[in-house]
């Protein structure tokens, strides 16, 4: 690994970007790719992009500030950036699909309480019995019920202070759009960036265990798991 890389792996670039496919952020090959062959100065100008945050360039969804970083380190990493425009294309499809863990992208049908088939693109339980929640689901119900209960309500019931998230998920939020908020935060409604705090995969299961919930597949309370 290159100093650049374990710079940004030592900062909280990861949690919103990837190499070669776009998570929250740009993949850092398109990065490379759009400001090949600009000369020295491109250098210089993405250094202050990266130390003052902001959004324009790559869409509505802005990059956190990193005052932090020195500028040695920062030119470090973005020379790295820009060295990485040879490769193969970058995947610019809903991020986490793949990689949400076990049964992840496959069609699973599953009975609600009062006998209506709901589908998900991830597995909610372990077997057809619909007794043990699936270890994602589970890790959801802990990560949520550790940090986002404050806001949003225990058991991810709607709270006073933010948005009861069944309901943003029932209205057609997708996990991209998730994603990116829960990174990003809203900083004018009060809402933190989570980015370097949580990683994609932590999301993912949040976003499992909330689907889940809205979907009523799961009830209020520690759901059964492989755990118990």
């Amino acid at each position: 690994m290159s100093k650049g890389e374990a710079l940004a792996h030592a900062s909280d670039c990861f949690a919103c970007h990837a190499v070669d496919k776009k998570v929250v952020g740009p993949a850092y090959r398109q990065v490379a790719q759009r400001y090949a062959g600009k000369g020295k100065a491109v250098v210089r100008t993405l250094v202050e992009k990266i130390r003052k945050g902001g959004k324009g360039n790559w869409g509505d969804i802005p990059m956190t500030a990193h005052p932090k970083l020195s500028n040695a380190d920062l030119t470090v990493m973005v020379k790295w950036i820009l060295s990485l425009r040879h490769g193969a294309a970058v995947a610019t499809g809903d991020a986490g699909t793949a990689t949400a863990g076990k049964g992840a992208g496959a069609t699973h049908v599953y009975k609600t309480p009062d006998g209506k088939s709901v589908k998900t693109d991830f597995a909610v339980f372990t077997g057809a019995d619909q007794k043990q929640v699936a270890a994602t689901v589970f890790d959801g119900y802990e990560q949520y019920n550790s940090y986002c209960f404050r806001c949003h309500g225990g058991d991810a019931t709607g709270g006073e202070y933010a948005p009861d998230l069944r309901k943003s998920l029932a209205g057609g939020m997708t996990f991209q759009q998730f994603l990116s908020t829960a990174m990003a935060g809203r900083q004018a409604k009060g809402m933190p960036s989570w980015a370097g705090f949580f990683e994609e995969k932590d999301i993912r299961a949040i976003y499992d265990y909330i689907k889940s919930r809205q979907l009523e597949l799961v009830p209020v309370g520690r759901p059964p798991s492989v755990q118990d």
